[in-house]
């Protein structure tokens, strides 16, 4: 597997989970109360800790996104290493 290759899946790869993030995050905005009271079925949550684990787990999902896509994206564009 050459270089070019690896930056074109990291790349595909950022996209795809970045378009993920964004449709949970207008999914979370547009659709709160529906998917609120959907997990409320399983989980006994308060609305605030609704809230929290939803934020929170966004937030980790883009720091996974920005350390195992973006960051290796960018160290090969910054080395200047085309394959």
């Amino acid at each position: 597997m050459n270089v070019m290759a690896i930056q074109q899946f990291l790349l595909c790869s950022l996209a795809v989970n970045y378009a993920i993030l964004l449709v949970w995050f207008f999914g979370f905005v547009f659709a709160h109360e529906a998917i609120r009271k959907l997990h409320s079925r399983w989980f006994r949550l308060s609305p605030e800790q609704f809230d929290h684990v939803h934020y929170a787990g966004m937030a980790a999902y883009k720091i996974g996104i920005i350390l195992f896509n973006l960051a290796p994206l960018l160290a090969l564009w910054l080395t200047g290493i085309t394959g």
